[in-house]
């Protein structure tokens, strides 16, 4: 399992979903890639995760719905602790980050 630590930087996680490839989406190498270099080259510090593991559950995001239409979708944001309870922890390091990668990414040109 990769581990994503609070104050490394946006979160950018390839793949979600359950049930292998039938209810997942999952992004291109290239796709990848392209947020890979657009990260590096405005130089936003940023890590892989994942979304929990196969088919154990744990949640999920809207990019299985979006892939359906044929979508390239990567799933960016900013690591958190106890999601969702009212004690959720983030770091500013990593919300600065998350803005600033979905500024660039606004802003970029598409391919």
């Amino acid at each position: 399992m990769i581990k994503t630590l609070l104050g490394r930087g946006v979160v950018v996680t390839k793949f979600t979903g359950s049930g292998g490839k039938y209810s997942a989406n999952d992004a291109t190498a290239e796709f990848v890639g392209f947020i890979r270099r657009l990260l590096n080259s405005a130089s936003i510090p940023w890590q892989t995760g994942e979304l929990g593991r196969v088919d154990e559950g744990g949640g999920g995001t809207i990019a299985k719905f979006l892939a359906e239409y044929s979508m390239d979708v990567i799933d960016m944001g900013p690591g958190l602790l106890a999601m969702h309870s009212p004690f959720e922890i983030s770091s500013k390091v990593d919300l600065l980050s998350s803005y600033l990668a979905y500024r660039e990414f606004l802003s970029s040109k598409p391919q």
